[in-house]
Formats: structure tokens, C-alpha cells, sequence
């Protein structure tokens, strides 16, 4: 593609992708200083439109751009198992931006204060930003903007997703089929193709970003979040995760996709799932870009491809949508006024067991299925998506109740938390807590609804009244034994907790024999 083919899809981009949180005075601002990129969600050098454009920002005024990444102190309460993963991406992608010189800046503490002080120090003019729903992360931009000279600029980029947030629809959706018609009709303009991303021409003249200890700092965050250890079963980083889409040798396109729509809700077949979603949580791979791989593969495996297609945009961007718009995105107060209103007509029901937090994170209940699904969990860092119920629809084409990859996993084992805690804003609380705990994609849009979709019955309807749950939606353990091997899964967890017992046990004693091989 010539320049002026990435300059005109550029320009395309900015009329939607790009929000201005903060113009810069006087207006219109003259970009001398450098463009500072603020990366925290979408940990790439690939696809990402937030480096592009801070990267041509840079270029169309002759300034450099470098990229800052702030590590936060074990941001909602993340562990070993998350941030393990994340700071050994960073480490491959530090090599990349390298590569292409542009400086990468690793700073730790407080947002607020280090990036208002970075942009200070190095004199920056603009600041360009990544976009994250999630209270916090909004909460910190506007305390961002608050601190940050006059003369500097604030952009936030929606890379995140495919139709972003704020051009999809401008308030809060009830539903997918809400969502579904409004993102369709706008993918031609924002699904395309990514310009490349050429070095800056302004060579970075400021500060000297500093050598990291990448060794010590991933020691330190294991260390630090040891109670939840890191998994073996995804290696992080861009490269990965490319392999993991399109690998020649066992890429979910490539290999595995043609077992996708048949295999996807039986636990004991785990090879036909993408495999994906640890890469699409920090950004490690971009969803536009699976999804412009997967278009290609459609004459194949049509239907496979429709439900990727659905999963990875309608139902990724209805869960940004509600945590968007709806700031109570975890609290029963963000729920439809029909379910707040039955959970809590039923919410002093008589339940036949009650357990607490400490009982269910250590699978200690009398159900042998729920409890395979948190050891799962808890093991592997993932849940399988055996709990998805296929609903009946209008056409193939129009899944209007299927519920996100994610949601499905949950239904189950959040619907049990509901039925075994004292009241629904204990089950909230608790399938959140658990979930950011041990998922290695937690603390995510699509955990936080999918358990608002569970227990709270967001982007759902009312169903038939009884005890407990009153129109929320129900699912017992008949229900998962008509469609799937139960006794198989419960079996299959019981190996995988044992082979990783046996790894971690043979990970403390290999050190110990060599040192005495050595005496």
C-alpha cells in the first residue's frame, strides 16, 4: 500500500476510532513536542491502531513518538497466573518496538502520577491512549486530563474492537439482537485492513529508556501473587498468539477449525477451541486481525466461521457496550429493574445448600460437576465451555440467544453459586471474585457480564418463576448430563489437576536434586 493509501485509511479511522479526551490550548494545537503512546490494554506491535496513529500523529509534524507502559501493583487484585503472562509479553514486545525504533518506557506505580510526570519530562505535546471501559481506567484518564499541561493533547483509541464502543451505539443495549444490526452495518467502514506501521521519522533524542530486568521483575510478580501460579498450557506474547490463530502445525484456522461448530460445547474435545482468549485479554493479538483471517476461511467451514465471527465481534462488543455505559457493570444495581426486582422477591428462599466463599473456591460442595468446573478453573487458569445451552432461534443466521463463549462457561457454575450463597448480591460477589482470581483472562468486560448474565439475567429475558432464581434463567445438573459426558469431564479434570500436582511437585524437586548431584 502507497503512503497516501495508509494516509487516506487513516483519516477513515480517525472520523470514528479516536476519541479527543482533551484538547490541547491553544487550539488547534502545534505538535513540536514528542507524541507519548500510554499502551495498557492492547500489548502490541502488530494491528494496533492506537501505535499507528500515534506513530503518524508523530510523523505528519516532525516529532518522535515514544511508548509508555505503566505496571501497576497487581492491578484488581491480579496474581502470578495474569501478570506472569502479561510481563513476559511485554518482554517480545519491548524487542519489537525496538526493532522499529521506537523507545519503550517501563515506569511502576501510580498512573496518575507517572504519566503526567513522563509527559512533563520529555516535553510532550500529545498523548495518545488505549480504551478500556472498565470505572478504574476512566476514572484515571479524566484525573489523566485533569493533571497534563495545556499544550497537550489526549487521544484515546478503541483497537480493542472491531466497531468501536462509542460508534456501535451510543447508549446501553439490552441485548445482542439490539446490538447485532447497528455493528453489522457499520463493519465495511471500520473492519479493513491495517496499514503498516513504518518507523517514526523523527528519531527519539530524549531520555534514554533504560535496560529492564526482565528475569527479576517476572520473579518478583510470581513471588508476589504466588497463590495463584502461572499455567503452562499458552505461551504469552505476538508471536504466539499468531501461531495460536494460524499456525501451520496446530492453528485453530488452519487445524482446527473445521471442528469448531460441531465440537466447541463438549469438554472432553478442548483442541477444537481457539484458544485465543489469554491473547485477546492483554491485547497480544488484535480481534480485528482474527477476525480478517477468519473471513478468509468462510467458504470452508461457513458455519464455524459465523459463530467465530459472532463470538469475537456482536458478543465481545455487547459486553463493552454494557460496561461501558452501565458504570455498576458488577453490582446487582446494574441489572434490569425485572431482575433486580425477583432476584430480591426471592432472595430469602429456603436453599437446600449454603456454602461459603472459602467452600466453593475449594470445591467443597455435593456436586461433583460444579466442583470439577472451579478445580478446572483453579488449575488451569480457563473453564471449559461445556455449559453452553444452544437456544432455539430464527435462521442460522440470526443466533439471537446463544450466549458468548465466555457467558456459556459460566452459566452453570455462576447458576449453582446463586442457588448456594445466602442472597444474589453474596453470588455477584463471589463468582467475580473468583473468577479474576484464577481466570487468566479475568478482571475482563466478558467475565464481569458474564456473570451479570448468569445470576443477574442481563441481556436475557424472563423466564418461568421458581424458588431461588425467580425469572432468572435456570440450569441444573440433568441439564448438563443430557448434553454432554458428564462422569467423562468430571474424569478429565481429576487427570489434569493430578498432572499438574505432579509438574509443580517436579518443579521443586529438580532444583534440589541437581544441587545435591552437585555436592
Amino acid at each position: 500500500m502507497d503512503q497516501q493509501g495508509e494516509s487516506d485509511i487513516l483519516d477513515k479511522e480517525k472520523a470514528g476510532r479516536i476519541r479527543v479526551l482533551k484538547e490541547a490550548t491553544p487550539s488547534p494545537p502545534s505538535i513540536s513536542g514528542p507524541v507519548v503512546y500510554w499502551m495498557f490494554r492492547d500489548q502490541r506491535s502488530r494491528d494496533n491502531w492506537a501505535l499507528i496513529h500515534a506513530v503518524d500523529l508523530a510523523n505528519r509534524s516532525g516529532a518522535p513518538v515514544a511508548v509508555f507502559f505503566n505496571l501497576f501493583h497487581r492491578f484488581l487484585g491480579a496474581h502470578a497466573r495474569q501478570l506472569g503472562f502479561m510481563v513476559r509479553g511485554l518482554r517480545e514486545l519491548r524487542r519489537n518496538l525496538d526493532s522499529m525504533g521506537v523507545p519503550f518506557f517501563l515506569l511502576r506505580g501510580e498512573a496518575v502520577d507517572n504519566v503526567p510526570d513522563f509527559l512533563e519530562e520529555c516535553g510532550a505535546s500529545a498523548l495518545v491512549t488505549d480504551f478500556s471501559p472498565l470505572r478504574e481506567v476512566q476514572r484515571w484518564k479524566d484525573e489523566i486530563c485533569g493533571r497534563v499541561g495545556a499544550s497537550v493533547s489526549v487521544h484515546e483509541v478503541d483497537g480493542h474492537n472491531v466497531v468501536p464502543v462509542w460508534a456501535a451505539s451510543g447508549k446501553l443495549e439490552y441485548s445482542a439482537r439490539t446490538i447485532r444490526t447497528k455493528i453489522h452495518r457499520l463493519l465495511p467502514e471500520y473492519l479493513i485492513e491495517f496499514p503498516d506501521i513504518r518507523p517514526p521519522d523523527q528519531k527519539w533524542t530524549g531520555r534514554i529508556a533504560p535496560e529492564i530486568d526482565w528475569e527479576g521483575l517476572i520473579a518478583e510478580v510470581s513471588r508476589e501473587g504466588a497463590d495463584v501460579p502461572e499455567v503452562d498450557w499458552c505461551e504469552p506474547g505476538e508471536t504466539a498468539a499468531r501461531e495460536v490463530l494460524l499456525g501451520s502445525k496446530n492453528g485453530f484456522l488452519m487445524k482446527r477449525l473445521k471442528n469448531y461448530y460441531n465440537e466447541r460445547n463438549d469438554p472432553l474435545k478442548t483442541k477444537s477451541l481457539s484458544g485465543l482468549s489469554p491473547y485477546l485479554h492483554f491485547g497480544q493479538i488484535s480481534t480485528q486481525r482474527c477476525v480478517l483471517e477468519a473471513r478468509a476461511f468462510r467458504k470452508a467451514c461457513p458455519q464455524s466461521v459465523d459463530t467465530f465471527l459472532e463470538e469475537m465481534i456482536v458478543r465481545r462488543e455487547l459486553a463493552e457496550n454494557f460496561c461501558f455505559y452501565q458504570p455498576q457493570y458488577d453490582s446487582l444495581q446494574g441489572a434490569w429493574e425485572w431482575a433486580r426486582k425477583t432476584l430480591m422477591d426471592h432472595a430469602s428462599d429456603k436453599r437446600e445448600h449454603i456454602y461459603t466463599k472459602e467452600q466453593l473456591e475449594q470445591a467443597k460442595t455435593a456436586d461433583p460437576l460444579w466442583n470439577a468446573s472451579q478445580l478446572e478453573m483453579v488449575h488451569m487458569g480457563k473453564m471449559h465451555g461445556f455449559m453452553r445451552q444452544v437456544f432455539s432461534f430464527a435462521s442460522p443466521a440470526y443466533p439471537a440467544l446463544i450466549p458468548h463463549p465466555k457467558w456459556a462457561k459460566e452459566m452453570y457454575w455462576a447458576k449453582k453459586i446463586l442457588e448456594w450463597t445466602k442472597g444474589p448480591e453474596e453470588a455477584l460477589s463471589i463468582a467475580i471474585y473468583l473468577n479474576d482470581k484464577y481466570e487468566i483472562d479475568g478482571r475482563d468486560p466478558n467475565g464481569y457480564v458474564g456473570c451479570m448474565w448468569s445470576i443477574c439475567g442481563v441481556h436475557d429475558q424472563g423466564w418461568k418463576e421458581r424458588p431461588v432464581f425467580g425469572k432468572i434463567r435456570y440450569m441444573n445438573y440433568a441439564g448438563c448430563k443430557r448434553k454432554f459426558d458428564v462422569d467423562g469431564y468430571i474424569s478429565y479434570v481429576k487427570k489434569l489437576v493430578g498432572d499438574t500436582k505432579k509438574r509443580k511437585l517436579e518443579s521443586i524437586m529438580n532444583p534440589i536434586v541437581k544441587d545435591q548431584k552437585n555436592i
